[in-house]
C-alpha cells in the first residue's frame, strides 16, 4: 500500500513550522518577572541568545495587527512587574529613568511626573521634560509591539500581551526623534545611534525574547551577537 503524500502550499508549510516552533518554545518559556539574567560576561548573554528559536527572515507583517490587541496603552491593571500600583506604566517608567523630577497628584497616578531631565540612551542627548511638551520624551518598547505580533504575539493570550506591553524590562524612556526613527524595526534594520548603548540594548532585547514565546529573525540574531561580543 502506497503512503499518502500531503502537499501544502509554501505559505501553509511556513505557518505550520512557525506554530510548532512557538508551541515548543512556549512550553519552556518564562515570564520576565521570573527570568534571571545570566552572568555579566558576554559569553553568558551569547548563550541566552542561542536559546531563542530562529527564522531566516522577519515574517511578513500581519494585516490583523492592532495596538489595542495589547490592551489599553500604559495600563496599570497588569501582572507585569510594578503593575497595580495605582500609577500608569508611562509614569512608572518616567520616574525610573528621569532625574531631577517634579511630581504631582494626577488622575492616573498619585506621583505623576510633571518635569525632569533625561539623557536619552539612544542618542546621548540631554532633554528637559515638561508636561506641556510631554512628547519630547517617549517610552519605547525595545522589542516593538508590531514586531512581536508578527513573530508570535498574535497567538498569545490577552493577559500575556498586556503584560508584555507594560513590562519594565521591555521599556525605556528615550528622545522623540529616536523613537519615531525606530518605528517597529528589528535590530537588523535599526540599532541606537549611540553605539555605547548597543550592549545594553542587545541584552534587553535578548532578555525579552527569552522570556516570551517569540521567534527571532536570523539577520537580527547576527546584529545582536555582534553587539553582545562588544560588551565590556
Amino acid at each position: 500500500m502506497r503512503g499518502i503524500r500531503i502537499v501544502l502550499p509554501r505559505t501553509a508549510w511556513l505557518a505550520l513550522i512557525v506554530a510548532v516552533a512557538l508551541a515548543v518554545f512556549a512550553a519552556g518559556s518564562l515570564v520576565v518577572d521570573r527570568w534571571r539574567a545570566p552572568s555579566p560576561s558576554a559569553a553568558g548573554w551569547l548563550a541566552e541568545l542561542e536559546r531563542i528559536p530562529r527564522v531566516a527572515a522577519r515574517l511578513p507583517h500581519r494585516s490583523d495587527y492592532l495596538r489595542s490587541a495589547f490592551g489599553a496603552a500604559w495600563a496599570d491593571a497588569t501582572d507585569a512587574a510594578g503593575g497595580n500600583n495605582a500609577c500608569d506604566t508611562r509614569n512608572d517608567i518616567l520616574r525610573r529613568d528621569l532625574g531631577e523630577m517634579v511630581t504631582t497628584t494626577g488622575p492616573k497616578c498619585a506621583a505623576t511626573v510633571t518635569a525632569g531631565r533625561l539623557r536619552s540612551p539612544y542618542t546621548g542627548r540631554v532633554l528637559v521634560f515638561r508636561r506641556s511638551r510631554a512628547t519630547a520624551v517617549q517610552i519605547d518598547h525595545i522589542v516593538p509591539l508590531s514586531y512581536a505580533w508578527d513573530m508570535g504575539a498574535h497567538g498569545w493570550s490577552s493577559t500575556v500581551r498586556l503584560r508584555f506591553a507594560n513590562d519594565p524590562a521591555n521599556l525605556v524612556a528615550v528622545d522623540e526623534r529616536s523613537n519615531q526613527d525606530k518605528k517597529d524595526l528589528e535590530p537588523a534594520r535599526w540599532m541606537p545611534p549611540a553605539r555605547g548603548f548597543h550592549c545594553q540594548y542587545a541584552k534587553q532585547f535578548v532578555a525579552v525574547l527569552v522570556a516570551y514565546p517569540m521567534l527571532l529573525d536570523e539577520p537580527s540574531a547576527r546584529t545582536l551577537r555582534r553587539a553582545l561580543r562588544g560588551c565590556g
